[in-house]
């Protein structure tokens, strides 16, 4: 039996991806730290399918505590998922600092336990975000990312070096997995379709940010899931990889159609409140799948209305004091 270790477990994506490898019969262990980003009672709840399962083990873990990571971790692990990670583009020009630590420090920790241990093979969750603002789309792997335009754009991108570093020094395998705007059930409360539906819900007006013509690549969460599921059985299967993959829809959406189709799903009233750019936001992400598609045969399923309808189904059955 395969074992695999998720950092990020009880997060969105995590918690997703930790369900999807014990359903597919593989032994997990989950490390989260719970960011005070958001309720630690909405994360408990994205574990609670999983908690008692035979086949899972899980750590409340600061991997920034080198200590504690290599008392708890020191096991062999067939592959890392590395997920674990400060978010937010717009917080991290607040506090750049935080990302620094959070993200490029913590997984420097992890690679020098990959380093001393027995486990040699890492997925990375990296982001569109090292993009930056690149005019030409779709965007593909082999463009130029050296011009981030935040500080977690640019903590991913530092990642992905050190990545790379790590691999030509100690023969490290690695995916860096570039995730395009995740959207489905547990999405973070902080993220626009959860808050548009809790506010349409509510009955108040949708903040637009911009004249509603930038543009994202939603990628629905299970979509996502598939594709790390596909990576891990990739690096499993060979040595001495190291790839930048990008897992997107390859269909970008304006974010006022955005918006209306969320009014539609949720059948709900819909005002809009324009207000200006926000610094560090880009105009469009857009993914070119065709690698992904070529080296694991990823194939996103899922369209924007029916992971909307998927993400309003489970935000009418979250409890209610984790809504607010």
């Amino acid at each position: 039996m395969h074992k695999i270790l998720v950092t990020g477990s009880a997060g969105f994506i995590g918690s997703h991806l930790t369900e999807a490898l014990l359903a597919q019969g593989y032994q997990v262990v989950g490390v989260d730290n719970f960011d005070p980003y958001y309720d630690r009672k909405l994360k408990e709840a994205n574990l609670s399918q999983v908690s008692s399962h035979p086949n899972f083990t899980f750590h409340e873990l600061d991997l920034c505590d080198e200590t504690s990571v290599r008392q708890k971790l020191e096991e062999k692990f067939d592959c890392i998922v590395h997920l674990a990670a400060k978010a937010g583009v717009r917080p991290s020009i607040e506090n750049p600092q935080s990302y620094i630590d959070n993200n490029i420090s913590a997984t420097r920790c992890l690679l020098d336990l990959m380093k001393d241990t027995a486990s040699k093979k890492m997925i990375f969750a990296s982001s569109s975000s090292v993009y930056g603002n690149i005019p030409d789309t779709p965007w593909n792997e082999e463009l130029d990312v050296s011009k981030p335009i935040s500080p977690y754009a640019f903590s991913k991108k530092s990642c992905e070096l050190l990545n790379h570093s790590y691999h030509h020094l100690y023969g490290l395998d690695f995916i860096n997995v570039r995730f395009f705007t995740v959207f489905g059930p547990r999405q973070r409360p902080d993220l626009a379709i959860n808050k548009f539906t809790r506010l349409l819900y509510e009955g108040q007006a949708i903040p637009m940010y911009g004249d509603g013509s930038t543009a994202r690549d939603y990628t629905f969460v299970q979509d996502i899931v598939s594709g790390i599921i596909k990576s891990i059985e990739y690096i499993n299967s060979r040595d001495g990889v190291f790839e930048n993959m990008n897992l997107g829809n390859n269909s970008p959406v304006k974010l006022i159609d955005l918006i209306k189709t969320i009014a539609e799903v949720t059948n709900q009233k819909l005002t809009i409140e324009q207000l200006p750019m926000q610094p560090g936001d880009v105009d469009i992400t857009f993914a070119d799948i065709s690698k992904a598609q070529r080296m694991i045969g990823y194939e996103p399923k899922t369209s924007l209305k029916e992971g909307l309808t998927a993400f309003k189904e489970w935000y009418l059955t979250c409890p209610i004091q984790l809504k607010k």
